[in-house]
Formats: C-alpha cells, structure tokens, sequence
C-alpha cells in the first residue's frame, strides 16, 4: 500500500498527471475539427508540459538548496531532465511556424518562475509573474488554451477563423474554472496580497462565479459555424461534471480532490467525446 501512495505522489509531483490532462485538451481540439492526430505533437506537449511544470515548482527550490535535496526531489530532477531531452526530440519534428509560437508561451512560462521585473510590482521579493497579484489564474489558462488549441491547429495547417477564436475563448473560460477549487484550496497557505478569486469575491462567490463561467462556456458554442448536437451534449455533460467539483470543492479538502480528480476532468472529457463519437 505504501509503495502505491509513493508511486502515485511521484505521478502527481512529476507532473504527469498534468501532462496527460494537456494531451487531453489537444485530443479534444483534433477530434472537434476532425483532423488526425498528430502524436509528435502530443508527445512534445506531454513532456514539454512536464518541464514546464516542475521547472515552475521546484525552481526556487533547487536553486538554494541543490544540495541538501529530497531523494524525490532528486529523483523528479532527473526525470524532467530525460522529459526536456524528449521535448527537444519532438519539437525537432514540427514545423518552424508552430515552434515561433511555443517560443511565445515558453518564454512567458520562464518569466512565469524567473525574477525580471522591478520590486514594486510584485507582492513578494520572487519579482515573477506568478507573484504579480491577480494574474496566475489568467496566465496559466492563457498558456493552456494556446497550447491545447492553436498549436495543435497550426501545425495540422488548419486555418485559424471565427471558430478558432470561440474555441480559444471557450478554453480559456475552462481552464479559468478548473483552477477555482486549487484556488480554494491554497486559501489557506496564499498571502493575501496574491489577490486570488476567493480572497477577492469569497469562497461561495466563486463557486457561483464558476458555474455562471460554465454556462458561457456551453452558451459560447451555439455561436459556431459548426455547432452539432454531439458536441453540445459533449459540452453539457462536461459543464455538469466541472460545476459538481467546483461547488464540491472546499478550503479543507482531501489531499487528492483538486490535484488527481479535478485536474483529471480533460481526461473525462476525452473519455466522453470518444464514447459519444
């Protein structure tokens, strides 16, 4: 039993279960547009989103006590390493246009853990943009609507039109609302000069905003030039099963609840969509 609690923390803190989850999201993009999956694209997405991650998490951490590390910590160092190795591999296969756009999101992913910017700014010495107050939530559903949904439609050479941006749109909303109950969660370890949704508006506030997120999230499909019923109902039941987690969700929540089954809803969205199709 112990050894599967360590395996299935190393999972969670090796960022696989994330990376899955983004993989996920592309999948979803393909199969909305109808277009073949392009694994050399999901491969460099899983273990770019892996690096991206742990380089996030475990930056300061590594950086002032490389020496005296955890022996997972150790161990999550040496897989991001052989992850990066594999990104490097895959990004070689894709085309020079997607690669001028993960330029894009991956500098603003190192800005998101580097310090670069005047003191003032900042509610804390970190000087990032993860300590910008009020803006991690938007930065990280920024970063994940692009990745899940341009890139993917980039390099399959899909034209970028008004149903794009509805998607990107769309996306961001979710991934905005899938961050809500880690929200309420780390309302107890946040400072409060973070300025995060629930510290701002309240616990029950948020949830409500994050049902009312859902319903334009479902609303923004009826919009589309390729609306169908499938996807509608694809929507409805995703929106059903997000808003039971969000208004599920509380300060003291188990170890488990935000980290392994609300950060798996884009697998579950996947699992519907293939059902459905």
């Amino acid at each position: 039993m112990q050894m599967l609690k360590r395996i299935l923390n190393f999972y969670l803190n090796s960022s696989i279960h994330v990376g899955l989850s983004v993989v996920s999201l592309a999948c979803v993009t393909f199969l909305n547009y109808s277009i073949l999956i392009d694994f050399n694209m999901l491969f460099f997405l899983f273990f770019s989103t892996i690096t991206g991650y742990n380089f996030v998490k475990f930056y300061g951490i590594a950086k002032f006590h490389h020496r005296s590390l955890a022996p997972w910590l150790k161990y999550i160092q040496i897989f991001s390493f052989f992850c990066f190795v594999f990104l490097c591999f895959f990004a070689y296969q894709l085309q020079t246009k997607t690669l001028m756009y993960i330029l894009g999101f991956g500098v603003v992913t190192f800005l998101y853990a580097i310090p670069f910017l005047p003191k003032h700014i900042f509610v804390d010495s970190k000087q990032n943009l993860r300590s910008i107050s009020g803006l991690k939530i938007y930065l990280i559903a920024l970063i994940w609507s692009g990745v899940t949904v341009v890139l993917p439609l980039i390099e399959a050479d899909y034209t970028l039109n008004a149903d794009v941006v509805l998607s990107v749109i769309q996306r961001f909303i979710f991934i905005v609302v899938l961050m809500l109950p880690f929200e309420i969660r780390d309302l107890r370890y946040d400072s409060l000069k973070l300025s995060t949704v629930p510290q701002k508006i309240g616990v029950k506030t948020t949830k409500l905003m994050g049902v009312f997120l859902l319903f334009v999230f479902f609303l923004i499909e009826f919009f589309k030039d390729e609306a169908t019923h499938l996807k509608l109902l694809t929507l409805a039941l995703v929106c059903f099963l997000t808003g039971g987690f969000v208004v599920g969700s509380k300060i003291y929540q188990g170890k488990y609840y935000s980290a392994f089954w609300v950060e798996a809803i884009p697998v579950y969205w996947l699992i519907i969509l293939l059902i459905l199709c």
